[in-house]
């Protein structure tokens, strides 16, 4: 049986400089995300679109999405399989591609996890976990372009 879950954010634009959006350089891309119970997250837009460098932008965070949704998958399986992580971090890089127009799209994002594991795990079936974590990740089977993995894996 499904089972739906709902999501709820609050975003607040908190750029308007008095004249709002008079002109494309008259206002800031910085605006706050909220949700209830938890610290908002400061956003902007990116740099190369006139955005703040020291907030979050949409692509920082759908990379971020994509490589927290892996590690849960991946740490969950890993338990149930018996397999000790005792480390995980992921570099992440994404490729996004800008039309004359302006739009622009995803065309590919690299998830990049270092896991290590407890001294006697078996290395093959820690890694070979990573595609079933890819399967399964809600994020990952959202979007339209390919999620790569190149995961390095050691023994402590």
């Amino acid at each position: 049986m499904d089972r739906t879950h709902r999501y709820a954010v609050t975003l607040t634009w908190t750029g308007n400089r008095g004249d709002g959006t008079s002109s494309y350089r008259s206002y800031d891309r910085s605006h706050r995300i909220d949700a209830p119970g938890k610290p908002p997250i400061d956003g902007s837009s990116d740099p190369a679109f006139r955005g703040d460098p020291a907030r979050w932008n949409p692509e920082e965070l759908l990379l971020a999405a994509l490589a927290a949704c892996h590690q849960l998958w991946y740490l969950g399986l890993c338990a149930q399989a018996g397999i000790v992580v005792t480390a995980y971090e992921d570099s992440a890089e994404g490729t996004m591609v800008e039309q004359a127009d302006g739009a622009g799209q995803f065309t590919t994002v690299t998830l990049r996890p270092r896991v290590t594991l407890a001294a006697g795990s078996d290395i093959a079936a820690a890694e070979a976990l990573h595609r079933t974590a890819h399967d399964a990740c809600f994020i990952a089977r959202s979007v339209n372009f390919p999620v790569h993995h190149v995961p390095v894996t050691t023994i402590a």
